[in-house]
């Protein structure tokens, strides 16, 4: 699907309230520019519809286990690339107990859509935000330096999790629609980031990873882990596949 069919087929699918005010004025400057000079309403039709292609929010179906399995499936937080996946002892800022963790880190550039949804059933316990600099999300040094907001997560499970949202190079607003106490299910909307971001979520080190690196994902769809599996090192998943 190209970028034109993508726009069309974005006009009939539901916004999130936070592009109305945007798409809302461009809307405005499309009138005015087009009074002044009618052929610069093309130019205003053309912002428009990107901003509405923008803040789109399609539907999605999240997968969920049934019996003794369910609640064991992490489910990607945000539409983009898996640009990193690796076994890390986090920042105490990430508000997570000492040792290994693993890491999957997402990025979301300006045509991905940028709605955030929540990677399990649970309550959120902990939230930060992080002022910083605003360096290109796909480097590595995003997640330490980039502005951030932080959550996490007590799953229905008895796990923790934590997911960050990071703000890139032309992102410049952190959206975050739930507080400490607020219960999330799998797939929920929680927030989004403006323009190009990322998304990095941590989880336990004896999880099973069901991604690959370069694989795109799908918020509230793609899994990219499963608390029931078996699981080895995460050199070795990434090694054999």
């Amino acid at each position: 699907m190209n970028i034109i069919e993508s726009i069309k087929t974005s006009i009939l699918t539901p916004i999130h309230p936070a592009g109305i005010p945007f798409i809302s004025l461009f809307f405005i400057l499309t009138i005015i520019m087009g009074w002044f000079w009618s052929p610069l309403s093309f130019i205003g039709i053309i912002l428009t519809l990107w901003c509405i292609y923008f803040f789109r929010n399609p539907p999605r179906v999240t997968p969920i286990l049934s019996g003794s399995n369910a609640n064991n499936l992490i489910i990607s937080p945000a539409d983009g690339k898996v640009i990193e996946i690796s076994e890390i002892t986090p920042s105490e800022e990430i508000g997570l107990p000492e040792g290994k963790w693993k890491r999957v880190c997402i990025f979301m550039n300006v045509f991905d859509v940028h709605v955030n949804r929540s990677p399990m059933l649970g309550q959120i316990t902990y939230k930060k935000y992080v002022p910083g600099s605003f360096f290109n999300a796909s480097l590595d040094k995003a997640s330490d330096e980039n502005e951030r907001l932080i959550l996490n997560m007590d799953t229905e499970n008895g796990k923790k999790i934590a997911f960050v949202q990071i703000a890139g190079l032309v992102a410049r607003r952190i959206i975050c629609d739930v507080e400490i106490g607020n219960s999330l299910k799998a797939g929920e909307i929680f927030g989004l980031i403006r323009f190009g971001s990322r998304v990095d979520i941590y989880f336990p080190s004896n999880v099973s990873i069901m991604i690959l690196k370069g694989q795109k994902t799908i918020a509230g769809e793609t899994i990219i882990g499963d608390f029931s599996k078996n699981t080895r090192p995460v050199k070795e998943q990434i090694d054999e596949k």
